[in-house]
């Protein structure tokens, strides 16, 4: 390890990387984490000795003893962003530095070891820049980058771990709605609840999202796509869905948004919503917002739009909402002009069709 947070990094080419024409021919239609690319990111921590040994290697299987504490008591943690080509042909990424200040709050919830923050983007920076010609150039496409960190050393005993391992691979991936942007049909759990004060709402930890698939296939089994968790205290007002954060706008335009006090994820993309909302003069205000305010809102016109957003879909607008106790559309079912307004803002930063004013887009080359 080098001076401060910077880490030198081995860079070790793929021998045998994916054939030209066979890697067209995937990025033809790369859909969603089913593809990736020829390389990973991997940096190890033990207590004793800090960071070390940083590569870029070929990825590949990773070795794991059946005793690593991850598969024992889940202390792990994970990030999601993505790297596009930009307008002018360069290659871009977008908020990184939020995702490694976020990742370093995730791990000092899950009691991990934070990675330094300029080690966790020159991470990305390598691996992007080593496997390049992964990056769509499809309209809607991207690298979807996946860094990760989990407990490797091998013991059983509820405590800290003392070794883990960082890495990061890579997905392209093609445009989230492939026959355009189409509203979700949501269910408001009965049963389930994502996380409660307290606990681990805020990391962004694989529990939280296993945690929410028993949830999620309650919804599907009622005709929704997804699921709308409410608070675990008084299951009353909206949390989050079971990935991404929840906005509703009103009738004067203004945003409502369940605050960030514990139990649910600090979204980069909600961030981005409330920034961009708040150039357009826009009143955004982030309060408890009920189920039943919802729907009364909703039945009376002053809720005309509702979405969801995060890294992967963006912006989706939220159309319908499901309950046990009855259902309620919201609008016209279709997606509403501020929703799809502010999914374009976003989208023409992301891709540099648009100026960049909040410093949000970072160029790789």
């Amino acid at each position: 390890m080098s001076g401060g947070d910077k880490l030198d990094f081995e860079i070790r080419p793929n021998p045998a990387p994916v054939a030209a024409a066979e890697r067209a021919a995937l990025l033809a239609n790369p859909g969603f984490g089913r593809i990736f690319t020829d390389h990973m990111v991997t940096i190890r921590y033990a207590e004793e000795k800090g960071w070390y040994d940083a590569r870029v290697e070929a990825r590949a299987a990773i070795p794991m003893d059946p005793a690593a504490a991850v598969l024992h008591y889940a202390q792990e943690i994970f990030e999601g962003l993505k790297a596009y080509h930009a307008a002018d042909g360069g290659v871009t990424m977008f908020r990184p530095e939020a995702n490694a200040a976020r990742f370093v709050a995730s791990a000092n919830r899950m009691a991990m070891p934070a990675l330094p923050e300029q080690a966790f983007l020159d991470s990305l920076r390598h691996l992007v820049e080593i496997d390049r010609e992964w990056i769509p150039t499809a309209d809607g496409g991207s690298l979807y980058l996946r860094p990760f960190m989990f407990a490797s050393e091998a013991f059983l005993g509820v405590r800290p771990a003392k070794e883990f391992l960082y890495v990061v691979i890579a997905s392209p991936v093609g445009a989230y709605f492939t026959g355009g942007v189409q509203p979700v049909t949501v269910w408001i759990s009965p049963n389930y609840t994502r996380a409660a004060p307290g606990g681990t709402g805020a990391a962004k930890c694989g529990g939280n999202y296993a945690n929410s698939l028993v949830a999620k296939a309650e919804a599907v089994a009622h005709g929704c796509d997804d699921v709308v968790f409410l608070d675990a205290a008084e299951r009353r007002t909206i949390d989050e869905m079971s990935g991404m954060n929840v906005f509703i706008v009103l009738d004067d335009g203004s945003l409502v948004t369940p605050p960030l006090t514990g139990t649910i994820l600090a979204g980069i993309t909600r961030e981005s919503v409330l920034m961009l909302a708040g150039r357009d003069g826009r009143t955004v205000t982030e309060r408890p917002f009920s189920l039943d305010e919802w729907r009364d809102g909703v039945a009376s016109g002053r809720v005309r739009e509702a979405f969801a957003c995060g890294t992967a879909a963006v912006i989706t607008p939220i159309g319908r909402v499901r309950t046990p106790d009855g259902d309620f559309t919201i609008g016209d079912g279709g997606p509403g002009e501020v929703t799809m307004g502010l999914r374009q803002q976003l989208i023409d930063i992301q891709r540099g069709r648009a100026e960049d004013p909040f410093g949000w887009v970072h160029r790789l080359r």
